[in-house]
């Protein structure tokens, strides 16, 4: 298989790599994003990716992730199934390189929400991708939103913040950055990043 990202004909559509630190605020945005272009008339999905945690309450197989073993993970790593695919916080996390060409050659954009380390392996493989880093207004706020979630320990934050620091220092490889202070804002940015 080849290492880079196959184009499709006719029409296909824009592939987009949004990341952020825990916290940040991307997940929120891409679904709101997303509800906001179908009202619209465009079509862009969110992709499902494979991931080696546990499903949490009202998570659904195949909705929110593909829930697979650690196992199954590295056999498809071996099977250059992915994307992409990194580990985050002692878990495995990828995306489906069929399912994304897939439905970029059906003429649909595709959204990745996925880490720095994700973001450089879509760049290698896919350097039309659109990369769009979502910075929180300070370190201070952060914290406070991870704190106000309350889904973590305090050890288990102190990672998170550790980890912020780490997606932080990679912001500036991306194409795009927006600083998600005011909720609306940063959604009105991100949309136009969709319309150019």
């Amino acid at each position: 298989m080849s290492d880079q990202f196959p184009t499709a004909a006719g029409a296909p559509g824009q592939l987009y790599v949004i990341s952020a630190p825990s916290g940040g605020g991307k997940t929120s945005l891409t679904r709101a994003l997303i509800e906001r272009l179908g009202a619209r008339g465009r079509t862009a999905r969110f992709s499902v990716s494979y991931t080696t945690r546990n499903a949490r309450e009202g998570e659904r197989e195949g909705v929110d992730y593909h829930f697979v073993s650690v196992d199954r993970f590295k056999q498809m790593i071996t099977e250059e199934a992915f994307l992409e695919h990194a580990r985050v916080f002692d878990r495995y996390y990828g995306t489906s390189r069929a399912e994304t060409e897939r439905w970029l050659a059906a003429g649909q954009d595709v959204i990745l929400d996925i880490d720095w380390q994700g973001a450089e392996q879509v760049r290698a493989r896919a350097p039309e991708a659109v990369t769009i880093f979502i910075r929180p207004p300070s370190r201070a706020e952060l914290a406070r939103r991870l704190r106000a979630r309350a889904s973590d320990d305090e050890a288990a934050i102190t990672q998170r913040l550790a980890e912020a620091d780490d997606e932080l220092a990679h912001a500036d490889d991306y194409d795009y950055q927006i600083v998600n202070d005011t909720f609306d804002r940063a959604l009105d940015e991100l949309e136009a990043l969709f319309e150019r």
